[in-house]
């Protein structure tokens, strides 16, 4: 019994088909057309019901299904009519006399009217929505995809929900390209209807005039009453399921049932009803017109939008009673966009917890042109967000701060190939490239020149070329560096993150930090932090660290330190120089190549003169020199950078420990990328290379 239960629908398929070959008895007959009239009630119902379309996915697999059920049906009905003299069950005898009522001009037309509202009207219209609504939501797919992308990598929502999601857009892209052929069913279905209607009379006059030898009057009553019978009770169901599937392919916005939406959205309009009432009692002033009757429909209008109104200003008077402090405060600033919005709108900014949702800033953001999507959506292929979790591992290893959650998002405002990157919801930086092309970055001696676009590498500045697949050889071959598109716009993210990255450490973030490390020193932890320094102090010189560079990976050493110093100073800056030197073998290994760094220096008349320059106030120790000296610097500084540049390395002054974090606060203005080292901070076994002098 479970197993025929599990194929209830195979089987009642495979009777469907029987339907069109064997003949059934009117008795039977008159039990499968109930059934098809009860089978096409209950889906109109359930379409009026359901909030969402794919809460009833499986409806254009059941329009195939009762369209073929309805033909199976008018099959046999025409099988009886023919061969039985008109009678086809007490069903359809009954339906063909109460339409036409001893008038068979006025059965047929009846008939007519309901055929060409289902084809014209209900079908026509449906079809039109299908189609259109399955074209928006394949074009729509990429946006939903990288929205939900945007969210996991935020940390909105978890990897099941991701999943979740996806499915229900592939889902919904499949059901409206399934209903855009269903559609096609319904209308064929009413074609052939007309089809049935006239075999049905036609071949019933034939036989009961020629074969029955009757007379035209009792052959157009028989067989007319057999054939509008047949039709209706055929079409009344079809006509159902039209409606039904009108229905579903129209509820693009929904927040309930039909009955509850037409319920509130309808009756939101109060003065609408009443206006309507009003027209009416003045249409009573027409001659001729039926007094009464409009007198009673628009007493009924009028009452009803007056007594709506009341009961909406009734439940309006609480929330404003409850919440008079938070809105009369929000007014002020937001009281025009209230009035604008709609109802819903208005109902919940009233509830203040609800405002501060507009008031939280992303730590991390990147913005998208509309070409770009291919490279973040990963049902396109792209592969942005694995390259993301990749660095962000990465990073955590080699200077350990776990950068925080990524929103991704497209953005209309701007250009196709642009994206944004913002730290904390203001941009701080700002790239465009071709998806179709490939970044070629010119090597400082070029054997051959290869066609393209000229740009500049958004990272480091490095003067480039946009090229097309087809010349990536030549140009390799002639010595550029060709990065693919994700790659340029990665390593954009990438270096931007690593230079910000001090903005990133927030409290929380710092909280976080001590308690993965209080899981091995928890004595160490409990002795430092909050005991000897706060958190806010503690963060303060995090930030110190990663403002140049210096990973914070090793908690245990950076906490020791704090703990040997604050006994002598209590200075954040001095505090932050002696975890330096306590760190010399990762600010070492951080900037040496094969046991060499490449360095350039300060003339030893400049830094005295810089010692001498130092100067004590009430915001701390800063290098006072004069305008001349400083613009020496900097320009020493800029040619020195070109050597650097020729070498692909990041770019090192070396200094005394006195004048290393003034030095750095001094050029860090003009150059933010340049290290600034001191020979307490590096090993004894690297090998130091000058490349230059920066002399007074």
């Amino acid at each position: 019994m479970k197993r025929l239960m599990s194929n209830a629908v195979s089987l009642f398929v495979v009777v469907i088909v029987l339907l069109l070959i064997i003949p059934l008895s009117p008795f039977f007959l008159d039990v499968m057309i109930i059934l098809n009239i009860s089978v096409a009630l209950i889906i109109l119902l359930i379409s009026m019901s359901i909030t969402e379309s794919l809460e009833f996915s499986i409806f254009p697999s059941l329009l195939l299904i009762t369209t073929l059920f309805r033909l199976g049906i008018n099959v046999s009905s025409t099988r009886n009519i023919l061969t039985n003299s008109g009678s086809a069950g007490q069903v359809i005898k009954a339906f063909g006399d109460f339409v036409l009522q001893g008038n068979v001009v006025v059965g047929f037309v009846i008939f007519f009217i309901i055929v060409l509202v289902q084809f014209i009207v209900i079908t026509k219209g449906a079809e039109r929505v299908s189609e259109v609504a399955a074209r928006f939501t394949l074009d729509a797919m990429p946006g939903k995809q990288m929205a939900i992308d945007a969210d996991l990598s935020s940390g909105l929502i978890d990897e099941q929900e991701a999943k979740t999601r996806r499915y229900k857009i592939q889902k919904e892209a499949d059901f409206y390209g399934s209903m855009d052929g269903a559609t096609k069913i319904v209308k064929g279905d009413a074609v052939m209807s007309l089809i049935i209607t006239a075999v049905n009379f036609i071949g019933g006059v034939i036989i009961g005039m020629v074969q029955g030898s009757m007379s035209f009057t009792e052959v157009l009553s028989i067989y007319s009453i057999a054939t509008v019978g047949d039709g209706l009770v055929s079409q009344i169901p079809a006509l159902l399921i039209s409606v039904a599937t009108g229905m579903i392919v129209t509820r693009a916005v929904a927040e309930g049932s039909l009955n509850q939406d037409v319920s509130k959205q309808f009756l939101a309009q109060p003065q609408s009803i009443m206006i309507a009432g009003v027209i009416i009692a003045v249409l009573m002033l027409v001659p001729g017109m039926p007094k009464i009757q409009m007198a009673i429909v628009a007493i009924l209008f009028v009452g009803g939008g007056v007594y709506i109104t009341r009961r909406m200003q009734e439940a309006a008077k609480m929330p404003e009673l409850e919440m008079a402090g938070p809105v009369a405060g929000g007014l002020a600033a937001g009281g025009m966009e209230e009035e604008e919005g709609a109802v819903s709108e208005e109902e919940y900014y009233r509830d203040i917890n609800n405002i501060y949702s507009l008031i939280s800033v992303e730590p991390v953001e990147m913005e998208f042109g509309y070409s770009l999507i291919p490279l973040v959506d990963e049902s396109s292929g792209g592969r942005m967000i694995n390259r993301i979790v990749i660095f962000r591992r990465q990073y955590a290893q080699e200077m350990g701060l776990v950068i925080p959650s990524i929103r991704l998002r497209d953005s209309s405002s701007l250009n196709t190939n642009q994206y944004v990157i913002k730290i904390k919801g203001e941009e701080v930086a700002k790239g465009e490239i071709l998806v179709d092309y490939y970044l070629a970055l010119e090597p400082p001696n070029l054997s051959g020149e290869v066609d393209g676009i000229e740009t500049v590498e958004p990272a480091y500045g490095i003067p480039s070329r946009w090229i097309t697949p087809e010349n990536k050889e030549i140009a390799e071959i002639y010595g550029y560096t060709v990065i693919d598109p994700l790659s340029v716009m990665l390593t954009h993210l990438s270096e931007t993150l690593r230079r910000h990255s001090h903005e990133l450490i927030t409290r929380q973030e710092v909280v976080q930090l001590v308690e993965n490390t209080k899981k091995n020193s928890p004595e160490l932890v409990e002795e430092v932090v909050p005991a000897l320094i706060s958190y806010g102090g503690f963060q303060k010189t995090l930030v110190n660290l990663l403002r140049e560079g210096i990973p914070i990976k090793d908690m245990e050493t950076i906490l020791e330190t704090i703990a040997d110093t604050i006994p002598n100073s209590r200075d954040i800056d001095a505090i932050t120089e002696n975890i330096r030197i306590a760190l010399k073998r990762t600010i070492t290994r951080r900037f040496s190549e094969n046991g060499n760094m490449r360095v350039v220096t300060l003339d030893t008349e400049l830094e005295k003169r810089m010692i001498a320059s130092l100067t004590k106030s009430d915001q701390g120790t800063y290098m006072a020199l004069s305008p001349d000296i400083m613009q020496n610097i900097i320009e020493q500084i800029s040619e020195e950078m070109k050597k650097f540049h020729e070498l692909a390395q990041d770019p090192i002054v070396l200094t005394s420990q006195v004048i290393r974090p003034y030095f750095y606060r001094l050029i860090e203005q003009f150059y933010p990328n340049v290290y600034v080292l001191s020979f307490n901070e590096i090993a004894n076994s690297v090998q130091i290379q000058a490349l230059g002098t920066i002399a007074g």
